[in-house]
């Protein structure tokens, strides 16, 4: 990651929380944007003071987000786009300074494209609590110190809230669509349960309408190893000279287990070795060790740990039925037009978890049928099976 001052990268108006650190060159020693990064083509809106579901607060937050396409004179066009647990808003392009990623909807997103720029202005902001520019636990807190493990429990509709004072204070009313995928599914589907009135059409994929018991024992094991992790340090290590990347890592390889299908990774890599040396008692790697080696190191160059944490708890939060009479009445308020699309070797959300969502609901463009595509690639299909996919999101664009 580049480190720069802020006066090089960051427009005036901007830099309103100064950041010592940037202002003195030292890098922070976790995978994070922070002020002094270059923004790249991220913008920046000011959310104000955010009280959230379990009694916390924040004076003010901010929300760092990308657009494309053009705002009709009516504004009724806007499409919102939210993404992943680790995702950002970086939809489109190539890694460049500023953005750590490849645009992760590149072939969906754009001109002609099944998410038509040339039609539609999409916006892609970064969740609240994330760390690629929006306020989460890597920002500055009041006293000048990083928020880190001070940072209030979020739930999903925490973060939706702050999603709809974003739209207001980026003056789109009414959205013509709400797109999400996984953590962004959940994010979507309380849209259309909470806010029915600010959104005509919405799209829920790879997302469940309930946090399971297992789905948050993935996550709890994920947790601990970041806590287990001696350079944690109880999640006050920004001023450290390392940070928890060991813990983050493996976090980060126990995922990757759940977003890809057992049968892509036997497929792919077999039990081949990395290099000549066997991995038979010699030190040597199979080529899935390698591989998960691989992105978990790469994952904690881009990634807070704190963040991380903050993000799973999150998602465990996710109930829609918890203060509405359960799921069954929760699902009941949906009123948008409706895609639910589903992976059949998705194991983190299987697709009996779609299928629920669609029979629950009105609006549906299938007549209470979940889209269950076919893919070896697990959970990450919606990521993956552009050609799958997109043609069903132009369908509800269509709707």
């Amino acid at each position: 990651m580049d480190w720069q001052t802020p006066e090089d990268t960051v427009p005036s108006s901007f830099v309103t929380e100064a950041n010592t650190r940037a202002i003195i060159g030292k890098p922070p020693v976790t995978g994070a944007w922070r002020e002094g990064d270059n923004p790249g083509d991220r913008l920046f809106v000011s959310i104000g003071a955010q009280t959230f579901e379990r009694g916390g607060s924040i004076p003010s937050g901010r929300i760092a987000y990308e657009t494309w396409g053009e705002l009709d004179a009516d504004r009724s066009n806007a499409v919102l786009v939210l993404h992943a647990l680790t995702g950002d808003s970086h939809l489109i392009g190539s890694p460049a300074p500023g953005h750590p990623t490849a645009g992760w909807w590149s072939e969906i997103v754009g001109p002609g494209k099944s998410i038509d720029t040339d039609r539609w202005f999409v916006v892609a902001p970064n969740m609240l609590g994330g760390c690629q520019g929006s306020t989460g636990p890597a920002s500055l807190a009041p006293d000048g110190r990083e928020w880190g493990p001070r940072f209030p429990y979020l739930t999903i509709r925490d973060q939706v809230a702050a999603q709809v004072a974003f739209s207001d204070a980026i003056g789109i009313d009414r959205w013509a669509a709400v797109v999400g995928g996984s953590m962004g599914g959940m994010q979507s589907l309380e849209w259309a349960i909470g806010y029915p009135d600010r959104l005509e059409r919405v799209a829920v994929l790879a997302a469940p309408s309930i946090s399971s018991a297992d789905q948050i024992a993935l996550n709890s094991v994920q947790i601990e190893a970041i806590h287990m992790d001696p350079q944690f340090a109880e999640g006050d290590y920004y001023e450290s000279a390392e940070g928890p990347y060991r813990g983050l890592s493996l976090a980060r390889r126990m995922a990757l287990l759940n977003y890809r299908s057992r049968d892509e990774l036997n497929d792919r890599f077999e039990r081949s070795w990395q290099s000549s040396v066997s991995p038979l008692g010699s030190g040597g790697k199979f080529a899935v060790e390698s591989y998960l080696d691989f992105h978990g190191n790469k994952f904690t160059r881009r990634f807070d740990s704190n963040s991380y944490i903050l993000l799973l708890q999150a998602m465990n939060s996710h109930d829609i039925g918890r203060d509405r009479g359960g799921v069954a009445a929760a699902l009941s308020r949906v009123s948008a037009r409706n895609l639910v699309l589903g992976i059949d070797s998705d194991r983190l959300f299987p697709a009996a978890d779609q299928i629920a969502i669609a029979r629950g609901v009105s609006g549906n463009i299938d007549d209470g049928q979940a889209v269950v595509i076919n893919s070896d690639f697990g959970h990450d299909g919606f990521l993956i099976e552009d050609s799958l996919v997109g043609p069903q999101l132009a369908r509800l664009l269509g709707a």
